[in-house]
């Protein structure tokens, strides 16, 4: 064998692998976004269904517990994929569960207290599945949620208050 032809083997044995190199790590990107935005459309939905209950108990004093199991399981893909600004936004709705949770359990809270409190745990909820809505879903998907009537009620409609009794 020739040093031309050993040289020209080389340099295409180069080019092959880092072709193949880039290739797999183009895929390995496109998965993991794939991943992140399925795992951001699942705590969308669980976001939505919290709002229902948020809601009810704002507006009927009856409370459901609010789930979180999405949002534990599927937090390193979110990580992953969301920036510092938008995770915190998601961790916001969820750490706020807390104030509902007081709310539910603590009779003696003036009904005004519980009513800002209620209303704050929506609104944190509201973000965030404002967020997910924009960056999970494409603009279609989003028109076509928002007309469904699940997790719709942006910013534009004011929380519900508590209800007497």
């Amino acid at each position: 064998m020739e040093p031309q032809q050993l040289v020209a083997l080389a340099i295409g044995a180069f080019f092959g692998a880092l072709g193949w190199l880039l290739v797999g790590l183009y895929m390995q990107r496109r998965q993991a976004e794939r991943q992140a935005r399925s795992a951001a459309r699942a705590v969308y939905f669980e976001l939505a269904m919290n709002e229902t209950d948020i809601r009810v108990a704002a507006e009927h004093g009856v409370f459901q517990t609010l789930r979180r199991s999405a949002f534990d399981r599927l937090l390193p893909d979110l990580a992953a994929w969301l920036t510092a600004d938008e995770l915190n936004t998601i961790v916001t709705a969820y750490m706020s569960q807390a104030g509902y949770d007081q709310a539910q359990r603590d009779e003696r809270l003036p009904r005004p207290i519980r009513s800002a409190l209620l209303d704050r745990v929506l609104s944190e909820h509201l973000a965030a599945t404002e967020l997910l809505r924009r960056r999970a879903f494409s603009p279609k998907e989003a028109a076509r949620l928002t007309g469904t009537g699940v997790g719709v009620q942006g910013a534009e409609n004011p929380p519900a208050r508590v209800a007497d009794g």
